[in-house]
């Protein structure tokens, strides 16, 4: 499954895959290009149907996450080819994200291995715009994080790359707080202020921010940070908790871990799943489908 916006040659990269199939000792590959109206999910259906022995999504993590949608369940595997910004289920894996060849060795010839897949439902009430419901690989969130993805155009993604993320998470800095309602399996629900509410599969992002550092793709769990700082004074804090990992129970980086949460929103905010946005919404919840998804790797601890 190829995105073909990722590639100035799109005939190059496929020649090269050919090259390494064989080399791998594999037969001539099936090349399905992803398009706008579907960016992966259709493809990876008829590839299915199709009966092939492995789905190798080319492309970033939206790409990954909408091949994922067609392959919960399935026990065919998924070989992670990075072509994209962030590259975060595989940088979480431990899988190759600068070399094309490596990458597709791993794929080719690696471990199958099983992990979690999140689960997100926005409210369809009011003024929420996406009423269906969503698979995540990676991570979900709610407000400033997800306003950060949603004003990041994808031709200066492009041109600087992570940098993107830099520019727009400067233009949003100084947003307001919201006032959430949270639920998390066997706690009484409880009300916070908050910037941004990110619920993670997994939890590491770019540049070795590790922002759950109990969070494992395979756990049977998902984590949720909430982040409530105030102003830019506030944003440093966030960074000094996050760089000693000390967040459980504090009232500006909090971290709970469930199978399952619940939050609502006092206004509609930004909603985002691994990079891709999906308008506003003023309640969310998500919950894990454990080992839901096979994906290849170089070995299984």
């Amino acid at each position: 499954m190829v995105n073909p916006t990722k590639f100035d040659d799109v005939a190059a990269v496929r020649r090269r895959i050919t090259e390494q199939s064989a080399k791998h000792g594999w037969a001539e590959p099936l090349f399905i290009l992803t398009t706008e109206r579907d960016p992966g999910t259709g493809q990876a259906k008829q590839a299915l149907d199709k009966g092939v022995d492995l789905v190798c999504p080319l492309g970033g993590d939206g790409t990954v996450r909408a091949v994922a949608e067609a392959m919960v369940g399935s026990e065919v595997p998924m070989g992670l080819l990075p072509g994209g910004t962030g590259n975060l289920l595989a940088r979480n894996l431990d899988l190759p994200v600068d070399d094309l060849d490596d990458a597709l060795r791993v794929a080719l010839t690696g471990q199958n291995k099983r992990v979690d897949v999140g689960r997100l439902t926005m409210d369809t009430s009011g003024e929420d715009q996406t009423p269906a419901e969503h698979v995540f690989l990676v991570m979900a969130g709610l407000g400033f994080d997800a306003a950060i993805m949603a004003d990041a155009p994808e031709k200066l993604k492009a041109k600087v790359g992570p940098a993107a993320y830099v520019v727009s998470g400067t233009r949003n800095l100084r947003g307001p707080q919201f006032k959430v309602r949270v639920k998390v399996e066997e706690q009484e629900e409880f009300s916070r202020r908050a910037r941004t509410v990110v619920i993670g599969n997994c939890g590491k992002l770019l540049g070795g921010l590790v922002l759950m550092p109990e969070a494992e793709v395979d756990d049977g769990q998902l984590d949720m940070v909430i982040l409530s700082p105030k102003g830019v004074a506030g944003w440093a804090a966030v960074a000094a908790r996050l760089a000693t990992r000390k967040r459980k129970g504090h009232q500006i980086v909090d971290h709970y871990t469930s199978p399952s949460m619940k939050i609502r929103a006092d206004r509609p905010q930004e909603v985002q799943i691994d990079g891709d946005t999906l308008g506003k919404a003023r309640a969310i919840s998500a919950e894990v489908v454990p080992g839901a998804l096979v994906v290849r790797v170089g070995s299984v601890d």
